[in-house]
């Protein structure tokens, strides 16, 4: 397959298996997609805009060698892809976690880790502030962890439970846009705006973007299907 295709099929491979085993029928994830759609469509155009502003600033920048060529407002086609196709994958994972396995004895643990987080985030946000994205994204978690720990969601254990789950495919599929197993990344960071600390090639800061972007989704996804 040519090179400018890494990026579509980064996306398709994280969709590909939660989409079709939503069909399953000890799952049935496809009768959830009403909740799944709003607050996934609101996200994605929160992480657009950022997107946006961050690649016109040089925080990051996109390969035009892996991608299929098709850009809008700065960004190519497959980023647009990529706020759909992961939320799915993520949603997916903490739906079929949540549905199985009861993990409301650990609430109290979960509470407790969720606030030393929130205050780690603050800090290392508040010591790097001309680090754009370490500040901004660890902001941002921290005030969506401290509203979500404010509201008592219940669904707060099985979402870090989930979220370590999905750590092994995000190392996978993050390794190859960072350029873990290709000869050049499909998405370039500038170190001058973060840490500059890398997990194999994969960025600190991209864990708690993953986070950040897997919590907003969670939380409008449960907001909704509480309503009915």
């Amino acid at each position: 397959m040519p090179e400018h295709y890494t990026y579509l099929l980064v996306d398709l491979c994280c969709i590909i298996v939660p989409f079709l085993f939503s069909f399953h029928p000890k799952i049935n994830f496809y009768k959830q997609w009403r909740f799944f759609w709003l607050p996934c469509l609101v996200t994605a155009f929160i992480f657009l805009v950022w997107d946006v502003l961050f690649t016109r600033e040089g925080v990051w920048s996109f390969n035009r060698g892996y991608v299929c060529g098709l850009y809008f407002c700065s960004l190519p086609l497959e980023e647009y892809l990529f706020f759909i196709c992961i939320p799915y994958a993520a949603v997916f994972t903490w739906f079929c976690i949540g549905s199985f396995f009861n993990f409301s004895r650990y609430q109290y643990a979960f509470r407790i880790f969720s606030s030393c987080l929130i205050l780690l985030l603050t800090f290392t946000a508040l010591f790097h502030l001309q680090q754009l994205y370490t500040s901004v994204t660890f902001i941002l978690l921290a005030s969506v962890l401290g509203f979500v720990l404010n509201s008592k969601a219940a669904w707060l254990p099985s979402f870090f439970i989930s979220f370590i789950i999905i750590l092994l495919p995000f190392f996978i599929s993050n390794g190859i846009l960072t350029g873990s197993f290709i000869n050049e990344p499909v998405v370039i960071y500038n170190n001058q705006y973060n840490l500059g600390i890398r997990m194999f090639t994969i960025p600190f800061e991209d864990t708690f973007y993953g986070m950040l972007l897997m919590l907003m989704n969670v939380a409008g996804f449960a907001f909704l299907k509480n309503r009915v």
